[in-house]
């Protein structure tokens, strides 16, 4: 989805923007998860958060998914595996990415969804100051 806008006479697209939670402490989960996964595999995600940053809530399945109230999957798979970045959209086509993990089983842990969850509220309470762009 894009924004128009005039910007010195010209109509400028503006997309949505993927930011990477931070915590506290400094770390950057879903980077972290990303840096431990095969360069193969980080191409793969990269191309969906393109996709996601280009599509922002309209991005379909297989892509990306609802999983309840304000949270959503970004879907990719590789030759390792079937793996997930839970995020939420935020005023301003922001797009928080909040964890990352390996799928196992048919549905997603609720550990991870009670962890999203978590740190959604963290960025809630403390808005911008725990996100951090990157690519």
């Amino acid at each position: 989805m894009y924004t128009l806008f005039v910007q010195k006479g010209e109509i400028v697209l503006t997309n949505f923007e993927c930011l990477y939670y931070k915590t506290i402490n400094g770390r950057i989960p879903v980077m972290d998860f990303i840096d431990h996964l095969s360069f193969k595999t980080q191409r793969k995600f990269y191309v969906k958060i393109d996709l996601l940053e280009e599509y922002g809530p309209r991005l379909p399945e297989p892509h990306a998914k609802k999983i309840e109230q304000d949270l959503y999957e970004l879907r990719f798979e590789a030759d390792d595996g079937a793996f997930r970045i839970i995020y939420f959209f935020y005023i301003g086509k922001k797009i928080i990415l909040l964890n990352g993990f390996k799928k196992k089983t048919r549905k997603i842990p609720r550990r991870e969804v009670e962890l999203a969850k978590n740190r959604m509220v963290d960025y809630l309470n403390t808005l911008d100051s725990c996100v951090i762009k990157e690519k």
